[in-house]
């Protein structure tokens, strides 16, 4: 391959994907300040008498089913539980916590603000077309950041400043891991 291919591959992957880098940056370490967002959570109802099971095949429906007795319409990809609860996905978004009681399901709303869907988003929690996308983006990342590696390397002028950067760069990651 051309060094004007690795450039073009490098410099239109680092220009797609920058705006998301941005963000997540952003999002994370508004994160790792303490600021996690915010998930208001309300009290819907309760459906007397309904029994969800986790290991049924057909929990999702079943899930929906309780819901749409509360008079509650919303697509549900996913259903996660935990103990006596039951978590809709995506949680990213307006979504679900039911919990299985003696008499029946009490149902919440949960409704996140920006930082707290964001960092759905970062766990994973997202819609599936926006888990796709984060893999595809990961993938991106890995090019742009060997594309740059390469072209650094290539370069007689930037070989030696990249090698000695990026063993820096290892070095200084090996070290924080090991603490």
């Amino acid at each position: 391959m051309s060094r004007k291919l690795f450039v073009s591959i490098h410099l239109y992957l680092a220009a797609f994907f920058s705006p998301v880098v941005i963000i997540m940056a952003v999002s994370g370490g508004l994160y790792l300040l303490d600021y996690e967002g915010e998930v208001i959570r309300t009290e819907v109802g309760h459906v007397a008498g309904a029994k969800l099971d986790a290991s049924s095949h057909t929990l999702s429906s079943d899930v929906v089913a309780v819901l749409a007795a509360l008079n509650i319409r919303t697509r549900v990809e996913e259903v996660r539980v935990r103990g006596d609860n039951f978590y809709t996905r995506p949680s990213s978004r307006q979504n679900y916590t039911l919990r299985q009681t003696e008499s029946g399901v009490d149902v919440e709303v949960a409704n996140p603000d920006l930082q707290a869907a964001m960092m759905e988003l970062h766990k994973g929690h997202g819609p599936k077309i926006y888990v796709l996308f984060e893999k595809i983006f990961a993938l991106g990342l890995v090019l742009i950041m060997l594309s740059g590696l390469y072209l650094g390397w290539m370069s007689p002028m930037y070989k030696r400043k990249t090698l000695l950067i990026s063993g820096l760069g290892l070095f200084v990651f090996a070290s924080l891991i090991l603490i």
